[in-house]
Formats: C-alpha cells, structure tokens, sequence
C-alpha cells in the first residue's frame, strides 16, 4: 500500500460538523419524547420517524456516501430492527436487565412503525434535494450548520 494515499476505507470516511449537531439535536428531541411524552401520535410515530433521521444525520457526518443510498441503508436497518422486534430480540439477547438499551432497541412490533421509518426516509431525501437546490453546499443539507 502507498503511505501517501489513504486506502478506499479510509476514503470512505469523512467529518461533518452539520450532519453530527443535527445528529446532537435530534437525540434531544428524541429523549426528550421518549422521556415526557405519553400519547399515541408523537411518541410512536414522530419518535419513529425522527430516529431515521437521527440515524442518517449521525452517520452522514462519518460516512461519504451518496445521500439516497445512505437514507436506504438507514430505512433497511430500521426495518431489520423491527421485524427483529416481533421476535422480542431484546430478551433472545438478555438485554431486559439493561432498561435504556431495551428502550433504545424496542420491544413491540407495529406494522405503522414500517411507514414511520419511511416518511423518515423521505423527510431525509426531499431535505437532501432541497439542501442540493438551495445550493448549500455539493450534497449537503446543512451547510448553513458547518462548523
């Protein structure tokens, strides 16, 4: 291997500042939903649709990867995890002593959740396309957030 160049995993990682506040103030949000709010609208669905943006933010600002691609890995994560969750994986991997981790990987399987995890996915692209139309920077959403 050259030591000057970096090698392709290597270039596949990257930092963004934008995509890890973004990542920052959505792990907000979403404790703070998980934590106060106890209804059957925003919990169950904006927390589910939120953590598929939390998700591609927190990776966006490690990973170089083409925005869609990145938004469906992230969608297909979700839906592995919640088809996981009709299993109850949480306690096939004796997580139940672990409250904020069983919390955090889910222990009930919704059919809705699978639409959650979409409108996700499509929050991130149209964000994607609009940051891309705005000019804000090459294939970022939230260049006005570099830091």
């Amino acid at each position: 291997m050259d030591p000057v160049r970096p090698n392709r995993a290597f270039r596949a990682l990257r930092w963004s500042g934008a995509y890890f506040a973004l990542a920052l103030g959505l792990l907000a949000i979403e404790l703070f939903i998980a934590l106060t709010v106890r209804d059957r609208l925003v919990r169950p669905y904006l927390g589910d649709t939120l953590v598929v943006v939390l998700l591609y933010c927190a990776l966006a600002s490690v990973l170089r990867m083409a925005p869609r691609r990145l938004a469906a890995a992230v969608l297909f994560l979700a839906c592995i995890v919640e088809v996981l969750q009709a299993w109850d994986y949480v306690a096939l991997l004796h997580l139940e002593g672990h409250p904020v981790l069983a919390i955090a990987l889910g222990r009930t399987f919704q059919w809705g959740d699978f639409a959650a995890y979409a409108a996700g996915y499509l929050l991130v692209v149209a964000g994607e396309r609009f940051a891309s139309a705005q000019g804000l920077r090459k294939r970022s959403a939230l260049a006005a957030l570099s830091l």
